[in-house]
């Protein structure tokens, strides 16, 4: 029986997220320069994406490139962003072929003015689709996003826009980058590594985490629907007792 058909449609998670690691190690491990690897990851986005809409989830937020990656020697930086922009450009098709907006986090005034062209491009054009909304996080870092989200709710507490009473988890929320996307349900991790770094903190609260030694690029259709099964196994309680969920 092929994994798919082991899926519960019911049972899927509304929003998934993915942090795509072990490009480097991939490349190093065949004998490659490490641009080699982030390009090979690309088909592991594309494989990834096209499967997600295919078995009906909602949202998929990809960890592209963390606030903390503009550290990395310049030349890696200069060459994921050649990548960025390529694969932009590449892509529109298959967004617009199976119906998937795309949509971006994180402080992307950051980014070189030629992704940020071609990244509002892709999203100004594929706006209006409806099958899956997928969110790429670009110049992201979670604590920066909490700390401006801070910012911005004292300064309307300051100007008596909002009343310190009234801060609540909605307003939070409603701060966040990812003000228009549902909470995480189900978080995947490739490469070995057992790590948040910095990514959607207060928005995988009650998220199921999954883990995995493959390396990205080769991370294909049939991982992602493993790790799939592996969150429908799983009781979601919330803080409930088992008894109260049943």
């Amino acid at each position: 029986m092929n994994l798919i058909d082991k899926i519960d449609a019911t049972n899927l998670p509304k929003h998934l997220a993915i942090i795509m690691d072990g490009n480097g190690r991939w490349a190093k491990k065949q004998g490659l320069l490490r641009a080699l690897g982030h390009e090979s990851g690309t088909k592991s986005v594309k494989s990834n994406i096209e499967s997600c809409a295919k078995i009906g989830i909602e949202f998929l937020t990809l960890y592209a490139f963390s606030t903390e990656n503009w550290n990395r020697p310049r030349l890696e930086v200069e060459t994921l962003m050649r990548i960025l922009v390529k694969s932009l450009k590449k892509e529109l098709k298959t967004l617009q072929d199976n119906n998937i907006k795309l949509n971006a986090i994180g402080n992307l005034e950051n980014l070189p003015k030629s992704a940020q062209k071609e990244l509002h491009d892709v999203i100004d054009k594929t706006k209006n689709n409806t099958r899956m909304t997928l969110t790429l996080a670009l110049s992201y870092g979670s604590r920066e996003e909490i700390v401006n989200a801070v910012k911005n709710i004292s300064d309307k507490v300051k100007n008596n826009i909002i009343s310190i009473d009234s801060i609540d988890d909605s307003i939070i929320n409603e701060h966040l980058y990812t003000q228009n996307l549902p909470e995480v349900d189900l978080l995947i991790r490739t490469s070995g590594e057992h790590r948040i770094s910095n990514f959607l903190l207060w928005q995988i609260a009650y998220a199921e985490l999954y883990f995995t030694d493959i390396l990205w690029p080769d991370f294909k259709e049939q991982d992602l629907y493993e790790a799939i099964i592996s969150y429908q196994k799983r009781e979601r309680r919330f803080g409930k007792t088992s008894e109260q969920i049943k």
